[in-house]
């Protein structure tokens, strides 16, 4: 069964919402739809796509809810990331602790500029990107954040799939090309801001 791409973040979401209960052991679909603000259908409708996690009439147990999305989305394990592009952003990234708890762990980092290499950023040690292939191979690294320049983003990725990254998330403002069976999902922070100034503006002129 194909799984419809925007029903995965809406599991990130219940997942997160379930987190801030600590006090209730069950909960039901319309419950965590006024938290998520979805409706119960569609959490229903999401979460049968993956099995059946709850009893008609009496809800869904809290903890075993959690467990199970934590497996659907693959953080009931841990995660080596390579970050490609130290700069503003990429140390920013490395500084954030909200990986760790999620099991995501950057472990490597790379960049091109002879400053930075062998330079120690939150206890990483920065590797010319040359070094990038062999690293992510021996140590069987999938997945990549890419914060770097837009100039350089297609050819970093390409790097990185020929490395055998299969999932990355990229800063980069551009939409790259990867091959069939890596997933990029492209997070380009000027146009969501672009989205905000267009309520806005839309506001403004009303």
């Amino acid at each position: 069964m194909k799984i419809p791409s925007l029903s995965i973040p809406r599991i990130s979401l219940y997942y997160r919402e379930l987190l801030s209960l600590k006090d209730t052991s069950v909960i039901s679909s319309q419950e965590l739809a006024r938290l998520t603000e979805c409706s119960a259908a569609q959490i229903r409708k999401d979460l049968a796509y993956f099995g059946q996690f709850g009893t008609p009439g009496r809800g869904y147990s809290v903890k075993f809810l959690k467990e199970e999305l934590r497996r659907i989305l693959g953080i009931d394990k841990n995660w080596d990331v390579a970050l490609i592009g130290v700069g503003d952003l990429g140390s920013a990234l490395l500084a954030y602790k909200g990986f760790k708890s999620q099991g995501f762990k950057i472990k490597y980092a790379f960049d091109n500029d002879k400053k930075k290499i062998e330079k120690v950023k939150e206890g990483i040690k920065i590797k010319d990107i040359g070094e990038l292939k062999k690293a992510v191979k021996s140590n069987k690294i999938s997945m990549a954040i890419v914060a770097v320049p837009q100039p350089a983003a297609q050819e970093v990725i390409d790097k990185l799939v020929s490395s055998g990254i299969k999932a990355i998330l990229n800063f980069a403002p551009i939409r790259p090309k990867v091959s069939k069976g890596v997933e990029i999902l492209n997070i380009d922070l000027s146009m969501e801001l672009e989205r905000l100034t267009y309520f806005l503006n839309k506001d403004t002129n009303q």
